[in-house]
């Protein structure tokens, strides 16, 4: 089973010893060995190359993604693997006392790191963020540099991947700021497939629907910063 993934924790990252892991791959090794897959294969990639190089063939199945209308045109989506609040990374101390995106969009010159395709872009817009304001990169890294080095003022994405970048790199003087939820609401994350591959889609919702929400779910995500509240979220039953 090829996995197509990238680099943004705690989610999908390269340990100390060399080893891929992180939430989304521990749970999808998870996944395969319920289903009796021998070798499970990560391939890293670019957040805008998972949905096309899973019609390529490059790999079978991507780590988490947020399932837009959009995006099921290309693919289709597991059960909610996880629900997270969007998160500003700011330099420490929110110079600009940042708080989501109304507040970058008010203040006139603030601007707004986003990665290229990530559903950020289109909350910030819709938040009123003009596009001239908006900075677009292409992995998580870079953005966070962008911010850290003041090139820009704040950088949109899941506040969980930058929780877990800040763990990482304690020596960066960054802080994260959640997204109110009355601004926009915690959004739901789920493996992608082939829009063909319906066999395998049901296979890996039927081990999903039987793990999410058991101890042992709940204390491989811990490891990676997941409290029960946020698994609680996706553990109700499927519409």
């Amino acid at each position: 089973m090829k996995f197509g993934y990238l680099i943004e924790l705690p989610f999908n990252y390269v340990d100390a010893n060399g080893h891929v892991t992180g939430s989304d791959v521990e749970l999808a090794c998870h996944v395969c060995r319920e289903l009796g897959v021998s070798v499970f294969e990560p391939v890293e990639t670019e957040f805008a190359e998972l949905l096309p190089g899973l019609n390529k063939g490059l790999w079978r199945m991507t780590t988490g993604l947020f399932s837009t209308h959009e995006r099921q045109q290309t693919a289709q989506f597991s059960r909610p693997i996880w629900a997270l609040p969007d998160g500003l990374f700011v330099q420490a101390g929110n110079p600009l006392k940042l708080s989501g995106y109304r507040s970058i969009a008010t203040h006139l010159t603030a601007r707004l790191a986003v990665i290229r395709d990530q559903i950020q872009h289109r909350s910030a817009v819709a938040c009123g963020v003009p596009e001239s304001r908006i900075v677009v990169f292409d992995t998580y890294t870079q953005a966070a540099r962008a911010v850290r080095d003041g090139i820009v003022d704040a950088y949109a994405s899941v506040g969980r991947a930058h929780g877990g970048f800040i763990n990482q790199n304690p020596d960066w003087a960054v802080e994260m700021v959640l997204v109110d939820p009355d601004e926009k609401p915690p959004a739901f994350g789920s493996f992608a497939f082939l829009l063909g591959d319906t066999a395998l889609l049901r296979d890996v919702d039927a081990v999903l629907g039987d793990f999410l929400g058991t101890d042992a779910h709940r204390q491989m995500v811990a490891e990676f910063g997941f409290s029960d509240a946020e698994v609680d979220l996706v553990c109700r039953p499927m519409p």
